[in-house]
């Protein structure tokens, strides 16, 4: 069992930058993907990103490869989630969930085991 841990929300001007970090709280993240997610109040959880913790294979939700960059730090045990030019719609609960999603199931929130309490992204416009 892995409890994922977020850390790094806050309030962002339009066009700046944040780090959002996952740290396993118990075990590691060694043979799982870790993903994160993000909802907005009134819609759907969306999928941001993800990362296989060995081979480090990425995935990106649409529209956020440009500016969004997910990363793992093995001596730290930390996924780490770098969003620069930041909209106000990126505004939201962030989420990093660590699961065993099949390979075309890593944007499917289902496929996901265990979910962090999440952390509030605010952006001003």
């Amino acid at each position: 069992q892995v409890q994922p841990v977020e850390s790094g929300g806050g309030l962002v001007q339009t066009g700046g930058s944040l780090t959002l970090s996952c740290a396993a709280s118990e075990n590691t993240f060694s043979r799982y993907v870790v993903g994160w997610f993000r909802q907005a109040p009134g819609k759907e959880r969306e999928f941001v990103a993800s990362i296989n913790w060995n081979v480090g294979l990425t995935f990106y939700g649409d529209s956020m490869k440009t500016r969004f960059s997910i990363s793992s730090d093995k001596a730290k045990n930390t996924v780490s989630l770098q969003m620069s030019s930041l909209k106000p719609e990126d505004a939201a609960v962030y989420y990093c969930a660590v699961g065993r999603p099949s390979y075309f199931g890593v944007r499917n929130a289902a496929e996901y085991d265990y979910w962090g309490q999440g952390t509030q992204v605010t952006v001003s416009s």
